[in-house]
């Protein structure tokens, strides 16, 4: 590789890293508060007794699992605390397969809130652009049941307008956006552990 490039990709890399960090400053200005009810909303429902469900497609199908996980498992290392309850509807390919070829992909998440939610349950559906006919069709069926909804979007979309609570990140990017679901994702998952915490440690 030559010196010059070297310098364009360099270039591309720097260009990249600090899209990705204006980006997450300007959402700091603006998401805070529904960050902090987000995760209180989670908290809530765990610890009256219910779940939490995640969906979205592709990357960000990956991110409901990333998600679920961290609840299931541990956020902060070292942090001693029960496993919360939370599935991604992204993952069991049988009931996907199925349903995507008995009802048609649009229904593959909606069918699975009909199978599991309960009033109380929180729904987290993920979509960059907004417009996931089967998220919304998640959504939808989510709020029919008496769960409450949380959307990560996009700067627009149908997604912010079907959601009780909406954390859009102001960018038409894709991979903007997915850096900042993340990182959300990530902020949630450590407020929910610690948020819990404190409520056990007050209804004991």
């Amino acid at each position: 590789m030559t010196a010059v490039q070297s310098a364009r990709w360099t270039g591309e890399v720097r260009r990249h890293l600090l899209e990705s960090a204006e980006l997450k400053r300007a959402l700091s200005a603006i998401v805070l508060d529904a960050v902090v009810e987000a995760a209180a909303m989670i908290t809530r429902a765990i610890t009256s007794g219910g779940k939490v469900m995640v969906c979205g497609n592709g990357g960000s199908a990956a991110d409901a699992q990333h998600f679920a996980g961290e609840l299931v498992g541990r956020f902060e290392p070292g942090l001693e605390r029960p496993a919360l309850p939370a599935l991604a509807l992204t993952t069991d390919t049988s009931i996907l397969t199925a349903l995507g070829n008995d009802f048609g992909f649009l229904h593959v998440f909606r069918r699975q809130v009909e199978a599991l939610g309960r009033p109380g349950d929180v729904l987290v559906a993920i979509s960059t652009s907004g417009n996931s006919a089967n998220v919304l069709q998640a959504v939808a069926a989510a709020r029919d049941r008496g769960l409450r909804t949380i959307g990560l979007t996009g700067r627009s979309g149908k997604l912010i307008d079907a959601v009780d609570l909406a954390l859009a990140i102001p960018s038409d990017s894709t991979p903007r956006i997915q850096e900042c679901h993340i990182t959300l994702v990530h902020i949630i998952c450590n407020l929910v552990e610690h948020m819990y915490l404190d409520e056990r440690e007050t209804i004991i």
